[in-house]
């Protein structure tokens, strides 16, 4: 079987499972597991692909029919420029992201130390580290099996983060930071048992934000400032619909201060 024949046949098959760009993820996963471009794949009518290949590829293609995500079926997601390790253990990093780690970014070039709070896959922190040499970063989650990832992409990318293990600010007591940043779970608990196929393969933790969805937020807004240094500033991701009522949180707490961004679509996120 050519390539062209082999990624047409599979984007049917997802196509018919209602799976999101068949097309594309067919000739992606192909591409994967020869390392050539998937444009070229999608073209070849040429090549004959070899048994072994075609019976990995078969392997991965069952996955993403049963609606594993596609990045970890590939083990990568590009955040930041840069291409981050994820598997099942950890959530998959969302563009909205980029643009709450570009606002640590600027904030960053007058500061000293960051936390990256419940870090997932690291990618907020090993990007901060990344684009601001020299600063002091650290990086906590609760889940052990998270923080491995995180530890991979780290070395892997060659950042230099220091790792804590624990709930929270449970995590890094006695410490304090120029910046706290976070993209806590933040979906109600409900909603959680109506998300889209590849979403609820997400580990849940990474999700579930308590039963309106603002545990964690509540939590943050009244333990962060024991934390942050003079002047100290928190970012948060959002949920839809949740920026004023995290703000208002914020305020509560005896926040002076805040502020709300759009994310690309123009809806208040962070």
């Amino acid at each position: 079987m050519t390539p062209q024949a082999l990624i047409r046949e599979t984007t049917a098959l997802f196509q018919a499972a209602g799976i999101p760009d068949p097309a594309w993820d067919s000739a992606l996963l192909l591409a994967h597991l020869t390392g050539k471009p998937a444009l070229n794949l999608r073209l070849d009518m040429d090549t004959q692909l070899d048994e072994a290949l075609l019976t990995r590829f078969y392997a991965l293609r069952d996955q993403r029919l049963q609606r594993v995500p596609l990045q970890y079926l590939l083990h990568q997601q590009s955040f930041m420029g840069h291409d981050f390790y994820v598997d099942s253990r950890v959530l998959i990093p969302r563009p909205e992201t980029e643009l709450l780690t570009e606002l640590a970014i600027a904030e960053m070039q007058h500061r000293r130390t960051a936390l990256d709070l419940c870090c997932g896959s690291g990618c907020i922190g090993i990007s901060l580290a990344l684009a601001v040499p020299g600063a002091d970063i650290h990086s906590a989650d609760l889940s052990p099996d998270a923080l491995a990832v995180t530890r991979r992409n780290a070395e892997t990318l060659g950042a230099q983060i220091t790792l804590h293990q624990g709930d929270l600010f449970a995590a890094v007591e006695g410490l304090r930071f120029d910046l706290i940043i976070s993209n806590p779970p933040y979906i109600p608990t409900e909603d959680c048992r109506s998300l889209q196929a590849e979403v609820m393969q997400e580990p849940g933790m990474a999700l579930d934000g308590g039963a309106d969805g603002y545990d964690f937020y509540r939590r943050i807004a009244q333990e962060a400032p024991a934390h942050l240094n003079a002047n100290g500033v928190v970012l948060l991701e959002v949920g839809f619909d949740q920026a004023e009522g995290v703000a208002a949180l914020l305020r509560q707490a005896g926040f002076q201060e805040t502020c709300i961004h759009q994310d690309l679509q123009g809806i208040p996120h962070m």
